[in-house]
């Protein structure tokens, strides 16, 4: 994660959680003289867009004060969605029987992209059985990872 990643996270998680949310995730794109902040919040029974605009007041004053990002940028306050990101070891032990995509920053295995079963963790490595082919993926190497939503 990088330092500005770190930053924000370690600013703004205690604000979501504050308002009674649990901060999904951040992410932090940033595209030359724009960028875009997107902050995914979660709770029991899902969000609602009111939800997302409360938050949104909240963490976009925050950030006035703070003034962490030097450029412009975009605030955008989401759900996670059905075919929601994972960030952390925990969410994808929590997900462990679900379908996956899995993109690297750097090959691992002469590969960058990997889809398939979400075994679980161990350690610092996440697991997905691919084709009948077990994958360790070391933490530190995901770029992206989304669970595939199931319409059945």
């Amino acid at each position: 994660m990088s330092s500005k990643l770190e930053q924000l996270q370690a600013m703004l998680a205690p604000v979501v959680e504050s308002l009674g949310y649990q901060c999904w995730g951040i992410e932090f794109i940033s595209q030359g003289r724009h960028s875009l902040l997107r902050v995914y919040i979660d709770r029991e029974g899902g969000i609602l867009v009111d939800d997302c605009e409360v938050v949104s007041r909240q963490v976009s004053a925050v950030l006035d004060v703070e003034d962490p990002i030097s450029s412009e940028y975009t605030l955008e306050v989401s759900s996670p969605g059905m075919d929601r990101p994972l960030f952390t070891l925990e969410q994808f032990a929590q997900h462990a029987g679900e379908q996956v995509k899995i993109k690297l920053r750097s090959p691992f295995d002469g590969r960058r992209n990997f889809q398939g079963l979400l075994r679980g963790v161990e350690e610092q490595d996440v697991v997905v059985l691919v084709d009948d082919h077990e994958f360790l993926l070391p933490i530190d190497l995901i770029d992206k990872a989304n669970i595939i939503p199931r319409f059945d």
